[in-house]
C-alpha cells in the first residue's frame, strides 16, 4: 500500500519576491517581475528583458568563501532550502537523517560558470580554469550542496528535463515517499540562466519575447498578441513528507500530493505534439494516479509560456482531457508575472498552486488584453478571483517533449 504524501514547507526565490509571503502578495496583486536586464551586457542583443532576482540577502546564509565556490543556481537553491526548512520547522532535521533527502531539478545547471570558464580556457589556457569549475557547474550539485549544508543523508540527486525538471523532481520525491524509501524530501528546482550565451541561444531560436519597450507587458500567455516567453531565474522548493510522519511531529500541512503524470511527446525538439497529445496523456496519467473524477479539479496552473504554439496546444489539451468541465475550470498562468524560470518553473508554480488553494484565490493571468479565438478557456484575466479550491493541477512541459503534471488536494484525514 502506498504512503500518503503531503507538503509541509515552501521556499521561493523569484523575480516577484523572495519568500512565499512576498511571492504570493505579488501574484494576487498582478505585479510583474519583468524588467530590463542589468546583470549582463545585453546592448548587442535583440532581447533585453528578463526576470531577475533582486534584494537577495545571500550573506545572511553563506560566507563569502562559500559564495565564491557556488554558481547562482546553487545559491538560489540554498536560500530557498533555508526558507523551506524554516517554514517546515525542520532546521534541526529529523530523528533519522538517512530518510531525509533532496531532489533538485535544473534545466542547465551552472551555465554562467560554464561560460566564464570557457572564456578563460580560450584566452588564458588550461591552468587558468578554476579548480571549482566542475563542482560549480554540474546540474545535480544544488541537491548535493543542500545535503551537505543540512546533513541530509537520504536519496539525493538532480533531475534534468528542461522546463519540466522541477515537476519531475517533486514527482520523484512523491514516489520515493509513497514506496517507503524516505520520510522527508526537499524537492523542486533552481535555475540561473540569464547569461549572454543563453540569451543569444534562445534569441536565435526566436523563442523569446522582444517587447523590449514594455517589459512588464511582455509575458502575456493566451493573449492574441503574445510573441514568446520571457526568461527568468530563481528557485522553488517544497518539503515533501510522508503524512503520518508530518502528523506525528505536528507539522502544518499545506496540501496533499495525490497525482503525478509524466510522458514524452516523441515528436519535435521544441514544438509540442499537435493537439497537445503528450500533454493530454500526462494530465490523464496524473488524474488516474490520483483516482479522482475530472470535475473534482477546480484550478489548473497552466504551463502557459506565452509562446503561440504552447498556449494553443495546452488549451486544446485541457479541453480534450476535461471535456465539458473545461469551461468551468479556472486556468491561469503565473508566468505572466514571474516570467519563465525554465527548470525551476515547476517548483514555484507548485507553490503558487498550493497558496491558491490555501488562500482560496486564483492568481491572475496578467496582460490578457486581446482574446485569441484558439485559446478560449477561463484564464482568470488580469485580476485575482476568490474561489473555493479543493484540488489543483500544475502543468509543466519542456523542450525535447517532456511533460510532467502534478495534482494537489486540500488535506483531509
Amino acid at each position: 500500500m502506498k504512503q500518503r504524501v503531503v507538503v509541509t514547507g515552501m521556499g521561493v526565490v523569484s523575480p516577484v519576491g523572495v519568500g512565499k509571503d512576498e511571492f504570493w502578495d505579488s501574484l494576487i496583486s498582478g505585479r510583474s517581475g519583468i524588467d530590463h536586464v542589468t546583470k549582463i551586457d545585453v546592448s548587442d542583443m535583440s532581447v533585453k528583458i528578463g526576470g531577475e532576482v533582486k534584494n537577495l540577502d545571500v550573506e545572511a546564509l553563506l560566507s563569502r568563501k562559500e559564495i565564491d565556490r557556488l554558481d547562482d543556481f546553487s545559491i538560489y537553491a540554498l536560500v530557498a532550502a533555508d526558507e523551506t526548512l524554516k517554514d517546515g520547522e525542520l532546521e534541526d532535521g529529523i530523528e533519522n537523517m538517512d530518510r531525509f533527502g533532496a531532489i533538485v531539478g535544473s534545466g542547465v545547471g551552472g551555465l554562467e560558470t560554464m561560460e566564464e570558464q570557457s572564456i578563460r580556457l580560450k584566452e588564458r589556457g588550461p591552468r587558468a580554469v578554476s579548480p571549482f569549475f566542475i563542482t560549480k557547474f554540474i546540474s545535480d550539485i544544488a541537491a548535493g550542496q543542500i545535503s551537505m549544508k543540512w546533513e541530509l543523508k537520504g536519496p539525493n540527486y538532480g533531475v534534468v528535463s528542461a522546463c519540466s525538471s522541477a515537476t519531475h523532481a517533486i514527482g520523484n520525491a512523491m514516489r520515493l515517499i509513497q514506496y517507503g524509501d524516505a520520510d522527508v524530501v526537499i524537492a523542486g528546482g533552481a535555475e540561473a540562466a540569464l547569461t549572454r550565451l543563453s540569451f543569444a541561444g534562445f534569441s536565435r531560436m526566436r523563442a523569446l519575447s522582444a517587447r523590449n519597450d514594455e517589459p512588464q507587458k511582455a509575458s502575456r500567455p493566451f493573449d492574441a498578441d503574445r510573441d514568446g516567453f520571457v526568461m527568468s531565474e530563481g528557485a522553488g522548493l517544497l518539503i515533501v513528507e510522508e503524512a503520518e510522519h508530518a502528523l506525528k511531529r505536528g507539522a502544518r500541512i499545506y496540501g496533499e500530493l495525490i497525482g503525478y503524470g509524466a510522458t514524452a511527446d516523441a515528436y519535435h525538439v521544441t514544438a509540442p505534439a499537435p493537439g497537445g497529445e503528450g500533454a493530454i496523456r500526462a494530465m490523464q496519467r496524473a488524474i488516474s494516479d490520483a483516482g479522482i473524477d475530472l470535475d473534482q479539479v477546480d484550478y489548473v496552473n497552466a504551463h502557459g509560456t506565452s509562446t503561440p504554439l504552447n498556449d494553443k496546444n495546452e488549451t486544446i489539451a485541457i479541453k480534450e482531457v476535461f471535456g465539458e468541465h473545461a469551461a468551468r475550470l479556472s486556468v491561469s498562468s503565473t508566468k505572466s508575472m514571474t516570467g519563465h524560470l525554465l527548470g525551476a518553473s515547476g517548483g514555484i508554480e507548485a507553490i503558487a498552486s498550493l497558496l491558491a488553494m490555501n488562500h482560496g484565490v486564483i492568481p491572475p493571468t496578467i496582460n490578457y488584453e486581446t482574446p485569441d479565438p484558439e485559446c478560449d478557456l477561463n484564464y482568470t484575466p488580469n485580476r485575482a478571483v476568490k474561489k473555493d479550491i479543493d484540488c489543483v493541477m500544475s502543468n509543466t512541459f519542456g523542450f525535447g517533449g517532456h511533460n510532467a503534471v502534478l495534482l494537489l488536494k486540500r488535506w483531509k484525514m
